[in-house]
């Protein structure tokens, strides 16, 4: 073990300039912009998941427990008919909260993209289409209303929302998986870097540590001094990179909230969300620390 650290006036001066000249490392002063770039990611790629969760949230509890039923007929009339049929009996139902019929004009323009001018010829049939909301997302109560549906009208296709739209919620899924790959990477390549530069510390101050050992520091002491050098820096370009990143983040939402999508709209990040990302430059900070802790008394434990 290094020989206790002595008492006095001598030994204070004497740690007074220990602190002076390893606060006035250069080498340790990279780590605030290194800091600031990968909080900066970190804080962007965090923003993408929770963002993409929040979304896909919104989305599967939009589409829980909602039908929507068709019904073809070449005869107008008689497809008339049978959808009023259907409908009467689909409200009489208690497993069913809700069924509205789609107006034909809003059936066209959703063709329109598809048919183009077309969808305006009174001739071309339009299927009729009934919107259901069920009381109850659960399987067995769809099963339940298909079957009513199809005892008043044999023909009629019956789709759940939910499952029209499930390659949608899992590609979001897998956007909210990649953002938190890219997370864990930023936070192991920050531990790295710290490694790195706390190694590259100590062989360029090798002379002063041992000076600093003569004067009675110990092992711990010079790894503190090191370790809040680092820190100090760590949370600097942590604090930059974080504002910047939350900056972005804010102006990408107001940029999604004004498109009009409901997906959109369902994606925008919630109170809890912000407060996750602020603590990001936190978190960083702290992983910095250990990490610098950890890689200098290691280095100096092997040199005894």
């Amino acid at each position: 073990m290094r020989p206790a650290a002595t008492t006095g006036p001598g030994a204070t001066d004497a740690a007074g300039g220990e602190r002076r000249v390893l606060d006035e490392a250069g080498g340790a002063r990279a780590m605030t912009m290194v800091m600031g770039v990968m909080v900066f990611l970190t804080v962007l790629a965090a923003a993408l998941g929770l963002a993409t969760t929040q979304g896909r949230t919104a989305l599967d509890r939009q589409l829980a427990g909602r039908l929507t039923v068709q019904l073809a007929d070449g005869d107008a009339e008689a497809r008339a008919a049978t959808a009023a049929t259907v409908l009467a009996s689909l409200r009489r139902l208690p497993e069913v909260a809700r069924a509205e019929p789609v107006p034909p004009a809003e059936l066209r323009r959703l063709l329109a993209p598809w048919l183009g001018a077309e969808v305006a010829d009174a001739d071309l049939p339009i299927p009729a289409m009934i919107d259901v909301d069920l009381a109850d997302a659960g399987t067995a109560t769809a099963a339940r209303v298909t079957a009513a549906v199809r005892a008043q009208a044999p023909g009629a296709r019956v789709d759940a929302q939910a499952a029209a739209m499930a390659p949608v919620s899992g590609f979001m899924g897998s956007l909210v998986w990649l953002a938190g790959a890219l997370v864990a990477l930023m936070a192991g390549a920050t531990a790295a870097v710290v490694v790195l530069a706390a190694r590259a510390g100590l062989e360029q101050h090798r002379a002063t540590i041992e000076v600093m050992h003569m004067l009675g520091s110990t092992d711990r002491q010079v790894a503190r001094l090191f370790q809040r050098r680092l820190a100090l820096d760590a949370a600097l370009g942590g604090g930059i990179g974080a504002v910047a990143g939350i900056g972005v983040a804010a102006l990408v939402g107001t940029e999604l909230g004004g498109l009009g999508s409901e997906l959109a709209a369902g994606a925008r990040l919630a109170t809890a969300d912000w407060l996750v990302l602020a603590a990001v430059p936190l978190a960083f900070t702290l992983l910095a620390t250990l990490s610098a802790r950890i890689a200098i008394t290691r280095a100096l434990s092997r040199r005894l």
